[in-house]
């Protein structure tokens, strides 16, 4: 998918990585072996952020050698192992994390967005649901949308309206959970709710905050053919065509239009 202005709306999960100031590799381990851990730590996650995966692993690897059970270090060898996609190596490392601190939203987030890419929804809908449970997570908003997504998978679309109505009352900004609301209330047969929350969407378009991307144009094709407008819906469909020809919603729309 592309990747929209300013908004990256075309994937699934963000990746949550802890906060790391600028790290200076020859002065940062003289503080005593618990700031030397950290200090590894940090530094292994800004490799990871670099895209130096060799190096990250070092680093991360150092941080355990000292303190075996460190939480972030745990995660973030995780979230390495995952990029190479060493999955079996990477849940290993994401339960450590949470036996670790099971009290961090952050590492829930991380496991259940890396169960939502294996496609096994329903740990994936405990993990985030854990995410969601910290009221000063400052990702608190995407672990709800991320979590509404999971429970449309699995069916619980009650849960998933209420969850991602809770992501917009945190963050009002968020495309994915206003497309997912349209998306989930036009299967439901409630147009006018579902016409409501695309055109929250849409005016982000406008304002030039955000790009469509599959589902959004898949959702305003069917509303336009509902609202009478066949203008329009031949619009979205173009621009699905020519953008994500290869997308699940085009192989929708194809199917609608036989």
């Amino acid at each position: 998918m592309n990747t929209p202005r300013r908004l990256i709306v075309g994937v699934l999960f963000s990746v949550v990585l802890a906060g790391c100031s600028s790290v200076s590799p020859n002065s940062m381990f003289a503080r005593g072996s618990q700031a030397t851990v950290e200090s590894y730590t940090e530094l292994g996650i800004k490799y990871l952020q670099a895209g130096d995966n060799v190096s990250a692993k070092s680093s991360l690897k150092q941080a355990l050698d000292i303190n075996p059970t460190h939480a972030q270090a745990l995660n973030g060898l995780a979230l390495v192992f995952q990029t190479e996609e060493e999955n079996e190596l990477a849940e290993n490392y994401f339960r450590e994390a949470v036996k670790s601190d099971p009290a961090s939203a952050m590492i829930h987030n991380n496991f259940g967005a890396f169960l939502y890419g294996q496609k096994r929804y329903e740990e994936a809908c405990a993990e985030l649901s854990r995410a969601t449970e910290d009221p000063f997570y400052p990702q608190r908003a995407q672990a709800f949308e991320n979590l509404g997504r999971c429970y449309r998978l699995i069916g619980r679309n009650d849960a998933a309206s209420f969850v991602l109505q809770r992501a917009l009352t945190l963050a009002p900004d968020r495309p994915l959970a206003m497309v997912e609301l349209a998306d989930l209330y036009l299967e439901q047969g409630r147009n006018e709710a579902a016409a409501e929350w695309f055109g929250e969407f849409r005016d982000l378009v406008d304002r030039g905050q955000v790009d469509h991307f599959a589902k959004s144009l898949w959702v305003g094709v069917r509303l336009a053919r509902i609202q009478g407008s066949a203008s329009r819906a031949a619009t979205y469909a173009l621009l699905l065509k020519n953008l994500y020809p290869e997308s699940e919603e085009y192989k929708k729309y194809e199917e609608s239009s036989r």
